[in-house]
């Protein structure tokens, strides 16, 4: 079905009731890359609850940590093969501190869908609450979709974050896991592009490729460490483009550049003579 702008921009795609429980904290943070210096008091704020603190960037996630199926792309107005579908953007606005365990509600709709001739972006928003009805936080998720462009809509906003100029005031090396998407696909993600190298081929890749939130995670573990001092709390909204495709066992390379309203990063592949893999990445503080 072709996707029809008409139907689509505006729907409301319904609430979300879930819960969790600082074991996913715990799991998804192992998933982004936490513990690898596993005696360093600021690693362990990650990994033991008896000083556990949320990497802001688990919202995004924690609807739909209990998800076992792989995920479909139908909307009202919009019915996509996965395989066309890759990560395009990605923001999370935080209201307040987010807690270690709790329940939570999240109502989305299609903000917007935009036709970029070759390929088709949906931006989907999303308002957390709690059960008293206080914000949480706040996301909104651009998917690009190849091949699903030229159904006549608006070709969306132009507007870009300037690239950072200037040498970098931080550069930090990240490694990945041979198996680190296969541990993130455990945080609720099971498309099959991030673990079957047949559907992987099918998508145009010659392997598996990780998930673009779990570098979208480690990037902003990697800020909030080196330039925080750790501290989760200090974390405003944490948003990034998903430019490139990384595969497991690459290190990243995160330059990251002072701002007036926070922090801003481009990540590379080291293991590509540094092909930007995210950009556009802005983390703000409080």
């Amino acid at each position: 079905m072709p996707i029809d702008p008409e139907v689509a921009v505006g729907a409301d795609l319904g609430k979300t009731e879930f819960a969790w429980t600082s074991t996913d904290v715990l799991l998804y943070h192992l998933a982004v890359g936490a513990g690898g210096h596993p005696t360093e008091p600021y690693e362990l704020k990650y990994v033991l609850e008896d000083r556990l603190q949320v990497l802001p960037t688990f919202g995004v996630v924690a609807p739909n940590f209990r998800m076992f199926e792989p995920p479909a792309v139908t909307f009202p107005g919009i019915d996509i093969d996965l395989s066309k579908v890759l990560h395009g953007t990605q923001s999370i606005t935080v209201h307040t501190r987010l807690p270690t365990a709790g329940r939570a509600t999240a109502r989305s709709r299609i903000a917007d869908v935009w036709d970029k001739t070759k390929a088709a972006v949906i931006v989907q928003e999303s308002e957390v609450v709690d059960p008293a009805g206080t914000p949480l936080w706040t996301t909104t998720t651009g998917i690009f979709a190849r091949g699903e462009g030229g159904f006549g809509g608006s070709r969306g906003p132009a507007l870009r974050l300037p690239p950072p100029e200037g040498r970098p005031d931080v550069v930090m090396e990240v490694p990945t896991l041979p198996q680190q998407a296969l541990l993130y696909r455990l945080c609720g993600d099971r498309n099959p592009l991030h673990a079957d190298p047949e559907f992987a081929e099918k998508a145009g890749f010659d392997r598996p490729i990780l998930h673009g939130l779990c570098t979208y995670g480690m990037v902003c573990k990697a800020i909030v460490d080196s330039m925080l001092d750790g501290d989760v709390t200090a974390v405003g909204s944490f948003a990034a483009r998903f430019s490139g495709v990384v595969y497991p066992g690459e290190t990243l390379r995160v330059r990251i550049w002072r701002t007036e309203k926070g922090y801003q990063a481009v990540t590379t592949s080291i293991n590509r003579n540094d092909e930007v893999v995210l950009d556009e990445t802005m983390l703000t503080v409080r």
